[in-house]
């Protein structure tokens, strides 16, 4: 099974999805059931991954590789590294938990329902283990289509508006992207006589810096809807906010890396020069600062709970995408660790919204107030993902954020200044949040009679609370299997620039020595 432990991974979810597709639309319990039994299995066939992966690897590991459309040069070509291999746990925890959340949340077309998480969940999968480029773009697609329908059909009142919004956005990042892929795929083959879109041969060819910005800008905006960077992120908050709760929690937790992954998977590695190139870094840290500093601002002025929480990922993301051009190992790593963090954080925040709305079927923050003396359970869960998302020591926020704003200051100080008031912000908003809900007297009659949280919402929240105390307080394992990974993309990156300046800094005496 190691030998092709990937494709096991990869494509258990679809092989639930076909055994699901036998199962009568009556059958509803066993519909739900048989869902959230083949999530569990997703979950438990990619443990082997991480305990069989080697950290002393800097390299890819658990490689299969077969033809796929040999004239073409594409291959079915998968593999993990460090970066990858958390993204993939990633990717089945939160999936797991995303389907196991929506057991009372779905009443309606629930075969259909689960059928689109499970398509997902192979797309997301594939995103991150895909080493050849053209695979990585069918599934980095294929992720478009599930998501527009649980927008679409199991949303909010304005659902329709926003499924079609963040289609047509990714869709058209998408198609820029796929025209710096052939960028780079022809000249592969004029330079060596033949076609390939594996990513690791095409690391190999030579480009000028103005062909290599080109095809980063081309990535870029493809990468920047996704994560989504400002100004490109006017789609998330309608997204966000119409979505299902489980909807919102694989948005949040998962899908949006599949930017950041980009940037740190292709845009870094395959287009060093311009990766590095003072304009491109200065013009993508000032769109993560404004990022930061936008989103934590606007979600102070919100008045719907689930909005904020939509809005915290614009700023939060900002930190990862600053980490990433900081161009260092610190800020690279805290970027990767911050990811999974923002996965584990806002997923809870989106749950616990999720929540509440199925007893009130209300976001508004002035219908509530004093739920700590009705939900006091629900308080404590609430108050650990808020003090996760806001950063407080010894829980996951802390390590991600740090180690970013220590890559960001050895970058240049000033970027490290203005994104140390994203966190002041960001822990005004949440803290703010936390005060109008929580604390205080119950003025809403509506509220007295609110249950607490029951024992399958327990047992959705409890594993993420796990995990945010576990990375908070031993945050070790993260840094030791990114450490060499990353350390190859910081210098490839950098000893790519410095062999372009070479010329103009050494003598010629020098150099002919």
């Amino acid at each position: 099974m190691q030998g092709h432990l990937l494709s096991v991974i990869l494509f258990t979810p679809l092989a639930g999805l076909f055994l699901l597709l036998f199962i009568p639309k009556s059958q509803k319990t066993f519909i739900r059931l048989w869902a959230n039994i083949t999530a569990a299995i997703g979950f438990l066939v990619s443990l082997p991954l991480i305990i069989g992966f080697d950290r002393s690897n800097g390299g890819y590991q658990f490689v299969e590789r077969a033809e796929w459309i040999p004239s073409l040069g594409v291959q079915y070509l998968i593999g993990v590294d460090g970066i990858s291999v958390l993204m993939v746990m990633l990717t089945t925890i939160m999936g797991f938990l995303a389907i196991f959340s929506s057991w009372d949340a779905i009443k309606d077309r629930e075969k259909e329902y689960y059928s689109m998480f499970l398509l997902q969940q192979t797309g997301m999968l594939g995103v991150f283990i895909s080493m050849d480029f053209l695979l990585f773009y069918v599934f980095w697609e294929m992720v478009l289509v599930p998501m527009y329908f649980i927008i679409g059909v199991w949303g909010g009142p304005r659902k329709l508006y926003a499924a079609i919004k963040f289609f047509l956005y990714t869709l058209t990042g998408g198609v820029l992207m796929l025209l710096g892929i052939l960028l780079l795929y022809f000249n592969y083959f004029a330079q060596f006589g033949r076609y390939t879109f594996e990513i690791a041969e095409l690391m190999k060819i030579n480009l000028p810096l103005a062909t290599q910005q080109w095809v980063f800008w081309a990535f870029f905006v493809g990468f920047a809807i996704k994560v989504p960077m400002f100004p490109f992120h006017t789609w998330l908050p309608d997204a966000h906010t119409e979505a299902p709760t489980a909807g919102s929690v694989i948005l949040a937790a998962v899908l949006l890396k599949m930017g950041t992954y980009g940037f740190i998977r292709f845009s870094l590695p395959l287009l060093p020069k311009a990766s590095s190139d003072h304009t491109i870094v200065t013009i993508v840290a000032v769109l993560s600062i404004i990022g930061i500093l936008y989103g934590a601002l606007v979600s102070l002025m919100q008045q719907d709970w689930k909005k904020l929480v939509a809005y915290s990922s614009v700023s939060h993301l900002g930190f990862c995408t600053l980490g990433i051009f900081a161009l260092n190992q610190s800020g690279i790593t805290g970027s990767i660790i911050q990811q999974i963090n923002h996965g584990i954080s806002t997923g809870m925040l989106f749950l616990v919204v999720g929540v509440i709305y199925e007893r009130r079927h209300t976001r508004e923050i002035k219908e509530y107030g004093g739920l700590a003396h009705i939900m006091p359970n629900y308080a404590i869960v609430f108050a650990i993902a808020m003090l996760s998302s806001a950063g407080l020591p010894l829980l996951n926020g802390f390590v991600g954020e740090f180690t970013i704003l220590q890559g960001a200051f050895d970058a240049n100080q000033v970027w490290a200044a203005f994104a140390v008031l994203g966190v002041i912000f960001g822990a005004a908003y949440l803290l703010w949040l936390y005060q109008r809900t929580m604390l205080g007297e119950v003025t809403n009659e509506k509220n007295k009679g609110l249950p607490d949280l029951k024992w399958r919402e327990w047992a959705v929240f409890i594993p993420l609370i796990i995990w945010a105390i576990s990375i908070g307080v031993y945050p070790k394992p993260y840094f030791d299997i990114l450490e060499k990974p990353v350390a190859q993309i910081v210098h490839r990156v950098h000893d790519t620039a410095n062999a372009a300046v070479a010329p103009t800094t050494h003598t010629p005496e020098v150099a002919s020595r």
